[in-house]
């Protein structure tokens, strides 16, 4: 069976077990008098501003003349209600009456009902799990011009391992590294936790949507140099300008502690990498030949200097709003 045809079969399994478990196969949703398909258009006209039935009909994929007689039906029972759009005679606009806003919040009580009891038993990391993978398959699965939400947190209890997890799986995959690399990656983890120190050393953790999906360092090398270390984005994060704001943000930490100077260590074959370090400043001032984790590799020293001096492009205030993208440091 091929990979996708597993998948594809993962995909049924789930969806069985899915409608199985949330009741989606019952007559009725939540036990009210609404199929799951009435209900979800009485939900988008009570969330909606000032919809019509063909941009409901199309955002939900459903049949115009299906749609038609369910909003023939709501408005037998007094739940909507159409006026002609000002803007556009041919336009009709559609909206809950007081009876249907009362009959989706009914509807939207027991859901949530039924929701809780189907999570009271999970314990909080298990519903943090739940709520990671939901936002997964949202994301991988969602519309391709939905812009994720993307923040910066300094690290917690657990992130090391995880940036040293994750940097060992994709540089083997990516690149064939072997597990020699891991190692590595280990001690610089470990240094940095029996190291820190507070106002010296900074470890940002890239989240999209909640979801961790890239890393990097500012450990201590001196009073007056910091090195940026394990700089590393995920795969099915790239493009959206996460590896541009994590360098940012831990240059501009670097300036903010008093750093006059910034180093890193590379290796020639991370060309994304190193394009990003170009485009922030650093210069490149060494390279070596070396055989490592299973690989000839050309090791590369870049070095940004006068960091005072650094002018940042990127955006550093408390919150920063930029398109899809939202940085925030607590």
């Amino acid at each position: 069976m091929s990979d996708q045809s597993a998948l594809i079969a993962e995909i049924r399994r789930f969806n069985r077990f899915y409608t199985r478990t949330v009741g989606l196969l019952d007559e009725t949703l939540t036990q009210s008098a609404f199929t799951l398909t009435e209900a979800r258009v009485l939900f988008e006209l009570g969330h909606r501003d000032g919809p019509s039935a063909s941009e409901i009909a199309a955002d939900l994929r459903l049949d115009p003349a299906y749609l038609t007689r369910i909003l023939r039906k709501f408005a037998a029972s007094g739940l909507t209600e159409a006026r002609v759009d000002t803007a556009d005679g041919r336009r009709r606009i559609l909206s809950l009456t007081g009876k249907g806003r009362e009959a989706l919040a009914k509807i939207q009580s027991a859901a949530d009902l039924e929701a809780s009891r189907l999570v009271g038993g999970l314990s909080a990391s298990q519903r943090a799990e739940l709520e990671k993978a939901m936002r997964r398959v949202t994301r991988l699965l969602g519309p391709p011009g939905e812009r994720p939400q993307i923040s910066l947190r300094p690290h917690r209890v657990g992130d090391i391992g995880w940036v040293v997890e994750r940097q060992a799986l994709l540089y083997a995959e990516e690149y064939g590294w072997d597990i020699s690399f891991e190692a590595l990656l280990a001690e610089i983890g470990a240094a940095f936790i029996r190291d820190f120190r507070e106002g010296k050393d900074f470890c940002w953790i890239a989240e999209c949507d909640g979801e961790p999906v890239g890393a990097v360092f500012l450990v201590h090398d001196g009073d007056e140099t910091a090195k940026l270390r394990m700089l590393h984005v995920e795969a099915a994060a790239r493009g959206m300008g996460i590896g541009k704001l994590l360098v940012g943000a831990c240059i501009e930490k670097a300036r903010a502690f008093g750093y006059r100077r910034m180093v890193l260590w590379t290796n020639d074959v991370l060309s994304a990498a190193r394009a990003i370090y170009q485009r922030a400043g650093f210069r490149l001032v060494a390279e070596e030949r070396h055989h490592s984790f299973g690989k000839d590799l050309v090791g590369q020293t870049w070095e940004l200097e006068d960091l005072q001096n650094w002018i940042c492009d990127v955006p550093t205030t408390v919150v920063l709003e930029s398109p899809g993208v939202k940085f925030r440091e607590s």
